[in-house]
């Protein structure tokens, strides 16, 4: 199964519908499966007077309240329906996080199927069990969660009436950009391993090697934030992919997908042509005559393969020649 590539364009177009637009060109050009953006109505989401994360702070106006940074950040649903049909037309899928039920109920009536819950909602009662009752495919972010707190998750879910089966958790981290130290990215198989789940990773650090690793540790989805350009103003911009960064991070997570193989240990195709040429045979050190004894002082062990192999070399010892051999003949 192919690992499920979300470009996170998220709140990078500041707003802008032409700019929401040329995100979703660059998640297309790099073959990633998906472009992912957010859906909230500030006034559902934050109070008038709730403070902003530290990272928003170095990155947005500090006077700003979060309300007024999210006000600006919002897409109207004429916005959502452009931006579907665009994605439509690029044949890459349009996802959304919703942050509040009225959110959920305006992606469902654009007849999303596949729903990203962002992981500041996975404590949210009222809207797991809203989500739930629909029966979609889920992506759960757990960010700042603990085990009992994703499980607590899970189970509203399931018992609201999404299979099991339908859901991918994924391992995150809600500091951006996430230290290295703060990853733990051994979690993300716990998860996994624990729930009896699929699971993946949402990844907040400013590189692509951790996303490459997480594939190779069993990922099926990969969610990573990008940006036309770092310099922008906004929050989330500094944290996020410049689009040669993206297409490089899913180029490899191609590649590590095609090398994982299919577990079996065995001579590949390509390297089947370098036994005779690599391995050892038996031969004869010097000149043999038929009939002599076979013994350290005769016989070498040396390239190429496709005689008789060194693991037999005790069975010849001490045995007798049954013809003549030159110095190097395979024996």
């Amino acid at each position: 199964m192919s690992v499920f590539i979300i470009a996170e364009a998220g709140v990078n177009h500041n707003g802008s519908l032409d700019l929401a637009k040329k995100l979703v060109d660059v998640a297309c050009s790099t073959g990633a499966d998906a472009v992912k953006f957010q859906t909230f109505k500030a006034k559902n989401l934050s109070t008038k007077s709730s403070q902003k994360a530290n990272y928003q702070k170095k990155t947005t106006n500090k006077e700003e309240s979060q309300f007024d940074m999210l006000k600006k950040l919002e897409l109207d649903i004429n916005a959502h329906k452009e931006l579907i049909s665009y994605c439509k037309k690029k044949e890459i899928i349009f996802l959304s996080s919703p942050f509040d039920l009225e959110s959920i109920d305006l992606l469902n009536d654009l007849g999303l199927e596949i729903f990203k819950i962002p992981s500041g909602e996975i404590t949210n009662l009222l809207y797991l069990k809203h989500l739930g009752k629909l029966n979609k495919k889920i992506i759960l972010s757990t960010g700042m969660s603990n085990m009992n707190e994703i499980k607590g998750a899970l189970d509203i879910l399931i018992n609201s009436g999404t299979k099991k089966n339908n859901i991918t958790i994924l391992h995150a981290n809600t500091e951006y950009p996430t230290p290295m130290e703060d990853v733990n990215l051994r979690a993300m198989v716990s998860i996994g391993e624990e729930l009896d789940i699929k699971f993946g990773y949402s990844d907040h650090t400013l590189g692509i090697e951790v996303d490459i690793a997480a594939v190779a540790m069993g990922a099926t989805c990969i969610e990573k934030h990008f940006t036309l350009d770092k310099n922008m103003e906004g929050p989330d911009h500094k944290a996020s992919l410049e689009p040669d960064q993206l297409k490089e991070m899913v180029r490899a997570i191609r590649n590590i997908e095609i090398a994982l193989g299919d577990g079996v240990k065995k001579p590949s195709q390509s390297e089947i042509q370098n036994l005779e040429i690599v391995r050892k045979s038996i031969v004869a050190k010097t000149i043999i005559k038929k009939g002599d004894v076979l013994n350290e002082n005769n016989l070498a062990i040396k390239r190429p393969g496709g005689g008789l192999s060194p693991m037999h070399w005790y069975k010849v010892i001490n045995t007798k020649a049954k013809r003549d051999y030159q110095e190097d003949e395979l024996i």
